[in-house]
């Protein structure tokens, strides 16, 4: 009543100023209000999975929740992840509205996927680690998915807290051994219950075989062949046990530099230009060695490169490109925009948030990438050259070059199984160090840099440019990510084929015991039912044309108008933060202009000078890529021939439903892509329809109807960052930050305004 006074105006008296103080905190309130009654809620643990600590009565807070509130259960701890139990469980458990994980729950964090722990004592936080002489009332998680959970220890028992704070920050910080990870102990108990998903055909590239395929499929097995020659890892442990390198390379100099200095084959064009990778060779001291290997490689550049048809250009991306330093120190800084504590914090970043976002660099980190992905595909496509990137292990940045360059050009890398083979081929069998870069074992923190979240940041940047290019969505490289972190996977727990085959028992001396067989993350089934997994294909996808029956041609066809993807560019709701670069041109510094061309230098004591010849020089190549650029993007678009991304500033955008799907006060309540994507699918359930009812009349028959995500059928009740944020979810309704605040007066004119709510409606 007394806030409608004020907010009417046409009283004289002024409103009286509250001055009643509370002492007790808002959770004793809480507990005051109500008995802790624990209901007993099981705790499912998968085979091997065993129970290491727990403590009850702890208090979940609510994080959107200024008060604190929260909901009380129990906090577990296995040698697989962290649990909370908590009394409402139940309440969660909704089919029509769930996009569940059948491996981890809503609550549930694996081990692998803790950041960092704090510690409330006394309202200070501090980083928890090693042995405590105290220990906490509040818990704090920071999660690899960013995630943040904060637990209330202060009404459970001493010892409770003791045992459970202790084994936490023991099992989630202290290094380990690569046989005591969970991935050993599932793989161990699950023998027998080995999921294979028979439509799974993903290319594992772990037969000679596989790599016969793609070179037939890419038209590369003219000039390319496969080799066996790195059978068992006799020659070296970093390479897999086939691939594949130019057929006029004899295979004893493959075992001559144990696989340093070898160009391996990665894709082929339409055009004949071939696409590898080298890794550079260890720097000897011997003269004679040293003119050795400067031999061994000019009879390397020989074979590739034949004048006139075929040239080849060197891409150095360990002296003129990224450095893994540059990107594990801006996602560092871009990662802590999203691991928000509560709605204050959010609030308070909030005027700042922009100038933070570009300060952290990971941007422009992502433009950069593509950059150079599109100058390689210039190249290629453009000047009919092979390219060949080189780097020190190559098993990083040539890793996530060549994944790009493939995407844009080969329109069988945008389909589900074709991704899914390319990650394996390029990144799993190309030897990424995903044990080192994901920081599994906990020995190294200098070694922990995601290369890999880069990449599918890159690829979720072509996502969300062009649709129907691709058969996958979003959600899936957002469940891809965290996948990254579920520890019964052998997908991305090794360092290369040889680590995994040796420790499988593949490998070892240990004939009697049977192989393990670990499970791989592209068996969607192990983690999401049919219904769910539907949110994993783009219903958009604009497959190939039946009649185009060649299998690479290099020809361009134009695709079909296709007006509902028209309409995916054109925002339902404005986000409240803008989620890309600002419009006007930014200041680019010297060292890191937008359309600047990252210099050549090759390592002129192993190539010679002969070889430096053959790089084009900087002026040349920039005008190339630009005329390039600039036509590609003036012709409409073939969805199934190269598909170029837009690297302006604005076009460069943050990944929102991987980043922000956890804070509630960044979603658009009823709108965004969710509302978006519900209006197109019905457009395309009329229109197959009216196809059937055509049907129908030619007596034909009845065309199977499209199935859509029936979890849309009523988004209304969704945000935008489903299906990970669901409107049922909040009790809080939304109100005017304190930035908003200090906008409408100076404080003597807040104080008149001290009982005035702002209420935006009901969620």
């Amino acid at each position: 009543m007394l806030g409608k006074g004020v907010v009417g105006g046409g009283g004289g008296t002024k409103a009286p100023k509250p001055s009643f103080v509370s002492y007790v905190r808002p959770e004793e309130i809480h507990t005051n209000e109500k008995e802790v009654t624990e209901k007993e809620v099981t705790l499912h643990l998968l085979p091997g999975e065993q129970l290491l600590c727990e403590a009850s009565t702890v208090l979940k807070y609510v994080q959107e929740d200024s008060c604190q509130h929260g909901v009380y259960g129990r906090l577990v701890c296995t040698d697989f992840k962290i649990a909370f139990l908590g009394d409402d469980e139940s309440a969660l458990d909704n089919d029509e509205t769930q996009f569940k994980n059948k491996v981890i729950g809503e609550n549930d964090i694996t081990l692998h996927c803790v950041d960092q722990i704090y510690g409330v004592f006394d309202e200070k936080k501090k980083t928890l680690f090693g042995q405590l002489k105290k220990y906490p009332e509040k818990l704090i998680i920071h999660c690899k998915d960013l995630r943040v959970f904060q637990f209330c220890l202060r009404y459970t028992k001493e010892e409770e807290v003791k045992r459970i704070v202790s084994g936490i920050i023991h099992h989630t910080q202290a290094p380990k051994l690569l046989k005591r990870l969970f991935l050993f102990s599932y793989a161990t108990a699950a023998q027998n219950n080995t999921v294979t998903d028979p439509k799974n055909h993903t290319v594992m590239f772990d037969t000679l075989k596989d790599w016969c395929w793609e070179l037939e499929r890419t038209k590369g097995n003219v000039k390319y062949k496969a080799v066996s020659v790195n059978e068992g890892y006799k020659v070296c442990e970093r390479l897999p046990a086939y691939f594949v390198v130019p057929t006029p390379l004899p295979e004893e100099n493959v075992q001559r530099f144990q696989g340093h200095g070898i160009p391996i084959w990665c894709w082929s064009c339409h055009n004949g230009s071939a696409l590898l990778k080298m890794s550079a060779l260890p720097k000897e001291q011997d003269d004679g060695i040293l003119q050795i290997q400067k031999s061994f490689l000019d009879g390397i550049y020989k074979t590739i490169h034949r004048p006139p048809y075929e040239i080849v250009k060197t891409e150095d991306l360990s002296s003129n490109f990224l450095s893994l330093q540059e990107i594990q120190t801006a996602y560092s800084k871009f990662k802590q925009l999203f691991l928000i504590d509560n709605s204050t914090e959010f609030w308070d970043t909030d005027i700042k948030w922009f100038s933070l976002l570009e300060s952290s660099s990971w941007l422009d980190i992502i433009r950069r990438c593509l950059k150079k992905a599109i100058e390689i595909t210039e190249c290629m496509e453009a000047q009919n050259m092979n390219v060949l990137l080189l780097e020190e292990n190559a098993s990083d940045l040539c890793c996530l070059i060549s994944s790009l360059v493939q995407l844009m050009m080969d329109p069988h890398c945008r389909t589900r199984i074709g991704f899914q083979s390319l990650i394996q081929k390029e990144w799993v069998t190309g030897g990424h160090c995903f044990l080192d870069r994901c920081n599994h074992l906990r020995q190294n923190d200098k070694e922990e840099v995601p290369v890999f979240l880069l990449f599918l940041d890159c690829v979720w940047q072509l996502v969300h440019q062009h649709p129907p290019a691709f058969e996958f969505t979003e959600t899936y490289l957002t469940v891809l990510s965290d996948s990254l972190y579920i520890p019964i996977f052998s997908t991305f727990f090794f360092n290369s084929p040889h680590q995994k085959d040796t420790n499988m028992g593949r490998e070892g001396q240990d004939t009697q015991s049977k192989p393990l067989n670990l499970l791989t993350v592209w068996d969607w089934s192990v983690q999401f039912e049919p219904k769910a997994q539907m949110l994993l294909k783009n219903p958009l996808y604009v497959e190939k044309p039946k009649l185009d029956k060649g299998p690479r041609k290099g020809m361009r066809f134009k695709a079909q108008n296709f007006s509902p993807t028209e309409s995916t560019k054109e925002r339902a709701v404005m986000h409240q933060r803008q989620l890309s670069l600002p419009l006007t041109q930014s200041k680019s510094s010297p060292k890191r202009g937008f359309f600047r061309e990252e210099t050549d230098h090759l390592i002129k004591n192993l190539l010679g000078k002969r070889i430096s010849k053959l790089i084009n020089s900087s002026d040349e190549l920039q005008d190339n890529f630009r005329e390039f650029y600039d036509s590609w993007h003036s012709k409409s678009t073939d969805y199934h021939g190269l598909l170029l991304p837009h690297i302006e500033g604005p076009e460069i955008k943050v990944w929102a439903q991987r980043y922000l799907r956890w804070i509630p006060e960044a979603q658009i309540l009823g709108g965004g892509q969710v509302a978006t994507m519900r209006k197109l699918l019905e457009m395309m359930e009329e229109v197959q329809s009216l196809q059937e009812k055509i049907d129908e009349r030619h007596h034909s028959q009845q065309a199977p109807q499209a199935e859509a995500p029936c979890l849309l059928r009523n988004s209304a009740r969704l945000s935008s960052l489903f299906p990970f944020a669901l409107l049922q979810r909040h009790s809080s309704k939304p109100i005017l930050p304190t930035s908003g605040w200090k906008a409408l007066g100076d404080e003597d004119d807040l104080a008149k305004r001290e009982d005035e709510c702002v209420d935006l409606g009901d969620v």
